[in-house]
């Protein structure tokens, strides 16, 4: 494998992961009833397509084709979630408890991406911008979810 194709790779699984948020938090943006919660949720849900793009532009300029649509794994998190929002009377913190779970897994894997020695700088600082949004995304849905106990 060549190096682009290797940062492409890696690169491709992070425009996954984003394709899978930005569903994930349009997805929640229609379940909840709160319209703070509701333009939070459209406010992360846009964020994610523009780090969707990002991503996009970056792997081109290495030459490789990006991935497109959701993940397997993304598209049963979200049945999931819509299962559980419904049964449960309380839907609102069960999206906000899922949207922590899903902001803490992609700062684990935004982190050990940023970790490897392999990328260029522009492209690590591409990458950790987009984790610093995301912890920023992450203290803003455990506040809510404080303000919502």
């Amino acid at each position: 494998m060549t190096y682009s194709e290797e940062v492409a790779k890696v690169l491709n699984n992070l425009l996954t992961r984003n394709y899978d948020a930005a569903a994930g938090y349009g997805l929640a943006a229609e379940k909840v009833r709160s319209p703070r919660l509701k333009h939070f949720f459209t406010h992360q849900e846009q964020e994610r397509y523009k780090f969707g793009h990002e991503l996009k532009k970056e792997i081109s300029n290495y030459g490789e084709t990006p991935d497109k649509g959701t993940s397997w794994q993304g598209d049963t998190h979200r049945t999931w979630m819509n299962i559980k929002s419904t049964l449960l009377s309380n839907n609102e913190e069960t999206i906000l408890e899922e949207a922590i779970r899903g902001e803490r897994t992609a700062v684990k894997e935004y982190n050990s991406i940023i970790m490897e020695n392999t990328l260029p700088p522009s492209t690590k600082n591409m990458i950790a911008t987009h984790r610093n949004n995301i912890l920023n995304a992450l203290t803003r849905v455990n506040n809510e979810r404080e303000l919502a106990s």
